[in-house]
């Protein structure tokens, strides 16, 4: 759903970009608070990596029609929706600066649409779906499920509503709602399904990983006297060089992953349009598209420019936006928790004083 140069006009898009630098502030202003640990900010970066290398491998879900996952969803579960926030701000600052994917004066709208929208309304169904049901593995992935699902029509509704202010064609809205809900319901079931997959696999190994999963690390009980109290917990210095080796293998499995999927398995993914895409063709709304600013990067387009074989070329374009997105967004996740570990030390001393 990244939306390109011209769809929408010049002042709406500066507007979508006000709100969007906006909704990044906020985004560092939480995350300093949901990256507590030492092991937090690295797993942040991996997931931008792994959402990047995921939204390379697009699938079918009509005829002529593919969808890629917007990872609104997977982010804000795994990693809170502040920092997720931010996870989807990175991947599509690489993506339009890299790669010319997703306009760069429509950046402000994509981060709006496909960031916010979906780790907002992704992140409050997830909520409110795991305080109604059992706190098990298997309802929080359910509720992943859904939320996942959710989010992706929500943000083609978002699109519809900014391009009814905004839009640079004559189209009808009420043709173009249809059309991109319409779509986007099937896409979403292919979301919802990645994101399910992905946060059931990482509780089935590390549930304290999932920020959305916390409340399944439960404190240990003893009966006492007939009464349940909690097992004290172990010296945080008895058990950290173990949790700490355990999230490097867990780190290590991930970015192989995400290497192997832009690397390999982007090369099967399809070729047809995406929802958007597919969309605006049909009902007009690319009629003032405009060439990509980026357009002449070496990356462009997913392939290594002067390298003719086309397997190689995206494979070698995956792997360097694997790279760089989880350097890039590491170094930003790191710079969020520095920040925050001396106002943290400073309330400390004041709480003391």
């Amino acid at each position: 759903m990244h939306v390109p140069d011209g769809f929408i006009d010049a002042p709406v898009s500066a507007v979508a970009g006000v709100v969007a630098a906006g909704a990044v502030a906020v985004g560092l202003r939480g995350a300093r608070r949901e990256l507590g640990g030492e092991r937090t900010a690295p797993l942040a970066g991996l997931v931008a990596a792994f959402i990047f290398a995921v939204q390379m491998l697009n699938f079918p879900v009509a005829a002529g029609t593919s969808g890629h996952l917007l990872g609104g969803a997977l982010a804000a579960i795994l990693v809170g929706p502040y920092t997720g926030l931010l996870c989807i701000a990175v991947v599509l600052l690489m993506q339009g600066v890299l790669f010319a994917d997703g306009g760069l004066t429509a950046l402000g709208v994509n981060i709006t649409v496909m960031g916010v929208v979906t780790t907002v309304v992704a992140y409050a169904v997830f909520r409110g779906l795991t305080r109604v049901l059992p706190r098990t593995r298997r309802s929080t992935t359910v509720s992943a499920f859904v939320a996942a699902l959710v989010s992706v029509p929500a943000a083609a509704v978002a699109f519809t509503l900014i391009y009814a202010i905004g839009g640079t064609t004559d189209v009808p809205i009420g043709k173009v709602l249809t059309a991109m809900v319409g779509v986007h319901v099937l896409i979403g079931v292919g979301e919802a399904a990645i994101t399910a997959l992905t946060v059931g696999a990482v509780i089935a190994v590390r549930p304290d990983l999932v920020h959305g999963a916390r409340s399944l690390a439960a404190p240990l009980k003893l009966r006492v006297d007939g009464d349940l109290i909690d097992v004290p917990a172990a010296p945080a210095a008895a058990h950290e060089p173990a949790a700490a080796r355990s999230t490097r293998k867990v780190w290590a499995a991930g970015l192989a992953a995400a290497l192997l999927l832009a690397g390999f398995v982007s090369f099967y993914a399809s070729a047809s349009p995406d929802g958007l895409e597919k969309v605006a063709a049909d009902k007009g709304i690319d009629e003032k598209a405009e060439e990509h600013g980026a357009a002449d990067s070496p990356l462009a387009d997913y392939g290594v420019k002067d390298v003719s074989n086309a397997r190689v070329s995206g494979g070698l374009a995956g792997v360097i936006g694997v790279g760089a997105t989880v350097v890039v967004g590491s170094g930003v996740f790191w710079a969020v928790r520095r920040r925050r570990t001396p106002e943290a030390a400073d309330s400390r001393t004041t709480e003391s004083v």
